[in-house]
């Protein structure tokens, strides 16, 4: 579904981030990426979905090489991808139906310029906060939601368009045990239900274990282990986040 081949990144003027990254991503997998502060994780992930060009390097999507997209392959990536920032990027002064509906604009341009939606694509929004345990939040505004159900928000807006990629930056970040648990088996579910691909950096180490399909650890901008998710060795820890 995705090969990523020799990606490497470098920020002006020699602060290499990645450096030869290369991976194989399959439909339906649930891939936590871990590492310490600095590891590369963030860029990572934002390359994977187009938030960031890469200094050098394949990717590769669905046989297309899309490396250096055009036109065309940027708003067919747009559709096919979802990227969840650590901060929800929602509208706190608007309800959570009408944010999540800012999702299905990206299909819709003129409804993006007019702001309105139809009768039948406000019931689909509800049907997708629904889906994430906040059908009865729907006409609140996202500021008066707490952190886990604004996240849940986030990841409704992000499925209206039934993207085939998920990436997500730490989406369980600063949340309470309840909200994180809820979060991550969401996105099990995804995975399992939808086939969906879902990536994310996790900072909490357990959560990878128990609910990823797959663990990347990452340090100094290397994929240092690639493997089956399962409880981790000290070894493997130390390979990844150097003494513990």
């Amino acid at each position: 579904m995705i090969t990523v081949r020799n990606l490497s990144k470098v920020f002006p003027p020699d602060n290499k981030v990645l450096s030869q990254v290369s991976f194989q991503v399959d439909q339906g997998e649930f891939i936590a990426v871990i590492g310490g502060s600095g590891s590369g994780k963030t860029t990572l992930l934002r390359c994977i979905s187009h938030q960031e060009k890469w200094t050098t390097g394949q990717l590769i999507y669905q046989s297309n090489d899309l490396s250096t997209p055009g036109l065309m392959e940027r708003w067919k990536l747009g559709k096919d991808f979802a990227f969840l920032e650590e901060k929800p990027a929602l509208n706190r002064n608007k309800s959570a139906i009408k944010n999540v509906m800012m999702g299905r604009f990206y299909q819709t341009p003129l409804r993006l310029l007019t702001g309105t939606t139809s009768r039948d694509e406000h019931v689909l929004g509800m049907d997708y906060l629904e889906k994430v345990g906040l059908l009865d939040k729907g006409e609140k505004k996202v500021g008066q939601l707490s952190g886990g159900e604004q996240q849940r928000v986030a990841i409704a807006k992000a499925l209206i368009h039934n993207p085939k990629v998920l990436v997500a930056d730490e989406p369980v970040s600063g949340l309470d045990p309840k909200a994180t648990e809820y979060i991550i088996q969401d996105l099990k579910t995804l995975c399992q239900e939808r086939r969906m691909s879902v990536i994310a950096t996790l900072h909490q180490v357990e959560l990878a274990e128990r609910y990823a399909t797959r663990i990347w650890g990452l340090s100094e901008g290397k994929i240092v282990l690639d493997i089956p998710a399962r409880s981790l060795t000290m070894r493997e820890k130390m390979l990844i986040f150097g003494e513990i």
